[in-house]
Order: C-alpha cells, then structure tokens, then sequence
C-alpha cells in the first residue's frame, strides 16, 4: 500500500519539479545568494541528479558513490539540465516499478569508498528522506532564487502569488 502511495506521488511531484526547472531563465543561471551558496544552475542541475540516485537508491543493498560515475553536463545550460532531469525520470520510473512492500523494508547502505555517509537504514526511510523529501527542499530553494531574481514561480500546489495577480 506504501509503495502504491510513492508510485502516485513520485508521477505527480515530477510534473510539479519539472514545470519549476523550466522556469528557470538562462540569463540567472549564475546568480548566488551568497559566496557559499550554489549559483542558480549548479542549484537546478542537483534537483535534476537526484533522480539519478533513485537508481541506486532503490536497486542495490550498498550505493558506492565512489564508484558511480554521472555525466552530468554544464551547469550553465539549462536545457542540458532539463535533459538531464528527462533521463533522469525515466532512469527513476524504472527502477521505481522494480520496487516491492517487502524491499521497502530492506537494509540499506551509502559509502563513499569505506566512510559510510547513510544507514543501514530501510530502504522505505530512505525513499521518504534522501530521494522525495531531498528534492523538495531543494525546490523550496530554487523558488527563493526564481523570486530573488524577479522571476515568476509556477504554481507547484495551486496558484502562485505571481499567477494571483494578474
């Protein structure tokens, strides 16, 4: 039944994460909030990569990042990172469907080479805290830089203020 939940939520969350990436304007792919904060681009090219994790997020026991390579492409094209969150979805979807009740209760590891980032934890907390919840956080984000820039946000969850006041 969980699963079902996440099947459902992870289809009407990507519509909601891609219409925010195609908001993204070419011209503010550089700015920064700050000196430690990512720019705009490298910020929406990270949404797009957690998709990516999804893979080995759901399908092995022990996800190396030490071994996993993701060509990623230059954070200062946005349709590059609209690309690559297209491959990226679909590279989710798959490895979504692969799911079952029962693997969402398995064991689950990240390491980076021996140092181990994340768990063991189950694989269903994990799914919940570093792939769905990650992303929404970081939208959250790119919402305030679209605003910061004079840009409008699409509505997510309903109607924008920008979208109100026409």
């Amino acid at each position: 039944m969980v699963l079902s939940y996440l099947l459902q939520e992870f289809e009407h969350e990507v519509n909601n994460t891609r219409k925010l990436l195609q908001a993204v304007p070419q011209k503010d792919l550089l700015y920064k909030p700050s000196a430690i904060s990512w720019t705009m681009g490298e910020l929406a090219q990270h949404i797009a990569t957690i998709y990516y994790w999804y893979v080995g997020t759901l399908t092995q026991e022990v996800y190396d990042l030490a071994t996993d390579r993701l060509e990623r492409g230059d954070a200062h094209d946005i349709e590059a990172t609209l690309a690559l969150f297209e491959n990226n979805v679909e590279k989710a979807r798959a490895a979504l469907y692969t799911l079952t009740e029962d693997k969402l209760k398995d064991s689950w590891t990240m390491k980076a080479g021996e140092k181990i980032l994340l768990g063991p934890m189950p694989r269903g907390i994990v799914s919940r805290g570093f792939l769905f919840n990650h992303i929404y956080h970081h939208r959250g984000e790119l919402i305030v830089y679209l605003r910061a820039t004079g840009n409008k946000v699409p509505g997510l969850y309903g109607p924008t203020y920008e979208e109100s006041i026409r």
